[in-house]
């Protein structure tokens, strides 16, 4: 043995030995679902960037200059419930903003903390331009609806309140309209602010890079992207109006999203519209706020939204194709890596002491090239590239911890539909959307 082999871990040696057929048998999941889609697509499209991207610089400032030329009014709504504590930060953000041709409209749903004193504060002192209140919860989609009707923007952004937002992140998130007029919607960058808080908060931070960042970077560029987070997206008002404004949630950012697709319209992804959010510091909590979020990839994405996958009139492949890849690398795949499992364990139970190192070492070194993409596309990199050293930890929460948390969602919607039972929603809101299919 030189001495090469014998630097090189017993468990990597083995795999040398055995060849890449038996390879590739083994870890097939990773081989035709994770490096395929995770790092080359992610590289190729990078590079496709790269190469396109001296005229795509022409066109969009040629979109920024023609923003600033019609200066179109806009409202900023902010639905929300106990936000009290959030708002001040919140208008002294939008305060700095480069583009100013706003109106802001906060709306209270039913809080039952200081929110309704602070929101009429500021709105007497004429730090936002109107302040509203549901006297009885409705939930976030009955405010943003609430909202909706008194706003008076030709585009309208919405915002969640506990989120802060770069000097030029309105102004980003309106230039994509006027680079198509075919656009219908614009999604805005959510980045993780308080990922020092905790452990569980740097995973998250690692994770949003990754998938909201990076993820919809490849999605909007193949005319796939599905889902502007209720953290801040923009709308055409027209657009808002047509397809009826918000249903009812949880699952309202990606409902809607979809509701602007099927209308005709495209969604585009503004990485340079950076908002910045707190996410849970605990895994108690996350868990709670995910088991939300994958209920709602079936209630929506499964079942209201299943004409998607049917040959009708109104049948488009980019819509098919958005929501099939949403649904394919998150319900499929999940019940596909069960089978996985259990046809390692049927089939090489002798061989797990060569089988789960590697497995792990794979997904370790995937995480960091994926983390090249990462500091490839932003404008963070100082920042970001401390997160490099909790990367290994990245297998067991994405690939163990959310893997479990995934399947009991999917579990519980398909059979018992629970996303109508959770408090995320008013009890009587979720018994209407029940009704009416929502």
């Amino acid at each position: 043995m030189t001495v090469y082999e014998q630097l090189i871990p017993e468990y990597i040696n083995y795999w040398f030995e055995v060849g890449w057929p038996k390879f590739i048998r083994v870890f097939w999941f990773f081989v035709l679902f994770e490096f395929t889609r995770y790092i080359l697509l992610d590289h190729l499209i990078y590079l496709v960037k790269w190469i396109q991207k001296p005229g795509t610089s022409k066109g969009y400032e040629w979109a920024k200059r023609k923003l600033f030329i019609e200066n179109p009014f806009v409202s900023i709504i902010i639905p929300g419930k106990n936000e009290g504590e959030n708002l001040y930060k919140l208008t002294k953000s939008l305060a700095e903003q480069t583009y100013t041709n706003f109106e802001l409209i906060i709306v209270d749903d039913g809080s039952d903390d200081n929110t309704p004193l602070i929101g009429r504060n500021l709105e007497k002192r004429g730090l936002i331009d109107l302040f509203l209140r549901n006297q009885v919860r409705g939930g976030k989609a009955s405010a943003a609806n609430l909202a909706l009707q008194y706003a008076k923007g030709e585009y309208i952004v919405h915002l969640d309140a506990d989120c802060s937002f770069d000097m030029d992140a309105i102004e980003q998130v309106l230039i994509p309209f006027f680079l198509d007029t075919r656009i219908g919607a614009v999604g805005g960058n959510v980045k993780v602010r308080n990922a020092e808080e905790s452990l569980c908060a740097r995973l998250q931070s690692i994770e949003y890079l990754k998938t909201v960042f990076v993820g919809r970077i490849i999605t909007s560029h193949l005319g796939i992207y599905k889902i502007i987070s209720g953290a801040f997206g923009a709308f055409r008002r027209d657009v808002l109006d047509q397809v009826g404004g918000w249903d009812i949630g949880p699952g309202l950012d990606g409902d809607i999203t979809i509701k602007i697709r099927k209308s005709g319209y495209k969604i585009y992804f503004q990485s340079k519209a950076i908002c910045l959010t707190s996410v849970p510091k605990t895994f108690k909590r996350l868990t709670k706020q995910r088991l939300r979020w994958d209920k709602s990839i079936v209630r929506f994405r499964v079942r209201k939204h299943r004409d998607v996958y049917l040959p009708n009139a109104n049948f488009r492949w980019s819509n098919f194709f958005a929501l099939f890849e949403n649904v394919f690398y998150n319900i499929v795949l999940d019940l596909t890596w069960i089978i996985y499992m259990i046809d390692v364990f049927m089939n090489y139970n002798s061989q797990l002491s060569f089988i789960i190192p590697m497995n792990f070492t794979l997904y370790v070194a995937m995480g960091y090239i994926q983390f090249i993409a990462v500091l490839l596309f932003t404008e963070r990199r100082k920042e970001e590239v401390k997160l490099w050293k909790y990367i290994p930890l990245m297998t067991i929460y994405t690939g163990l911890y959310l893997r479990l948390v995934r399947t009991t969602a999917y579990y519980k919607e398909f059979f018992f539909k629970r996303s109508y039972e959770d408090v995320w929603n008013p009890t009587k809101s979720s018994k209407m959307a029940r009704r009416f299919g929502f």
